[in-house]
C-alpha cells in the first residue's frame, strides 16, 4: 500500500489541476492514466468528449505552467460514469401544532363536491403524520 500511495497523490494532484484549468467542462470527467508524457481521461459521453477536445490546447497549457509535462492528451468515453447517484431524502417531520392546524382545516373546509378529494387529501395527510 504504502508503494501506491505516492501515485494516488500524483494522480489526485493532476485531478485537481485539471478541474482548476477546465471547472465546468471537468466536473464529469477522471483521469484514467498519465504514463510517458501522455494523459488520458474519461469522458461520460462523446458530446463531453467532443467539446473537451476542443479545449486540449487550453488544458495542456494550463497543466504545463503548473509544471505537468504531458505532450499529449487522449480521450477515452465511458458511459457508466454519466449514471448521476441515487439521493436519499429526509422525510420533514411537522411540529404537532401543524398536524393539528391541518386536522383543523379538513374540519373546517365545506363538504362541497369540488372539497371532497382536498378534505380526504387533508385529513389523511394529518392521520398520517400523527
Amino acid at each position: 500500500m504504502a508503494s501506491l500511495l505516492p501515485t494516488v497523490m500524483r494522480m489526485a494532484s493532476l485531478q485537481k489541476d485539471c478541474a482548476a484549468a477546465l471547472p465546468a467542462m471537468f466536473d464529469n470527467c477522471d483521469i484514467l492514466s498519465f504514463e510517458d508524457t501522455q494523459l488520458v481521461l474519461a469522458t461520460p459521453s462523446s458530446a463531453v468528449a467532443a467539446k473537451l477536445k476542443q479545449q486540449i490546447p487550453k488544458l495542456q497549457t494550463a497543466l504545463r505552467a503548473k509544471g505537468w509535462q504531458i505532450n499529449a492528451i487522449r480521450l477515452k468515453v465511458q458511459v457508466t460514469r454519466s449514471i448521476a447517484p441515487v439521493v436519499h431524502t429526509q422525510q420533514l417531520v411537522l411540529p404537532a401544532q401543524a398536524v393539528n392546524a391541518f386536522a383543523e382545516l379538513g374540519d373546517a373546509l365545506p363538504e362541497t363536491e369540488q372539497n371532497k378529494t382536498l378534505i380526504a387529501a387533508v385529513r389523511a395527510m394529518a392521520a398520517r403524520r400523527r
